[in-house]
């Protein structure tokens, strides 16, 4: 397995493929979610993800992926979104990897508090990370979800 970190225009379609590829089957499919995931920002966000490379530099499947935001972009704070991990990896701490990876990344490039929009059942594995949940709980595509905020 490998960590890459790329923006959009240096994404090879291969990779782009492989990251839409496990966003779809974790937002649309394993939850059941219709929702329109071509939402303009993955231009302008960072793209981290760990996968399993072909014989040389391209991702040829997405393990764990998460795109980082600039600041003023969704909030007027960094954010990270669209975290996810592959069914076939997950409690094996590949997806608290990939979270700290994507802070670790966020604070060295926008330093300064993060904003997050997190599903209600995950706000525990958030606040581990010193998030906090900011406001009321709020359906997002008919999903429970809690905005978050990292100091």
């Amino acid at each position: 397995m490998e960590w890459r970190l790329k923006a959009f225009d240096q994404l090879h379609p291969d990779e782009l493929y492989a990251l839409l590829a496990l966003r779809s089957a974790v937002f649309v499919v394993e939850q059941n979610c219709v929702y329109q995931d071509h939402d303009g920002v993955d231009l302008r966000a960072l793209h981290l993800w760990c996968g399993t490379p072909e014989a040389g530099e391209r991702t040829t499947e997405a393990l764990a992926v998460a795109r980082l935001i600039p600041p003023g972009v969704l909030y007027s704070e960094a954010s990270i979104g669209r975290v996810a991990t592959a069914a076939a990896v997950r409690r094996t701490g590949l997806g608290r990897a990939l979270f700290q990876r994507a802070l670790d990344e966020t604070a060295q490039r926008w330093p300064g508090p993060v904003r997050i929009m997190a599903q209600s059942y995950l706000t525990r594995f958030y606040s581990a990370f010193g998030f906090s949940p900011v406001g009321d709980e709020f359906l997002e595509d008919g999903i429970p979800h809690f905005y978050m905020l990292k100091p």
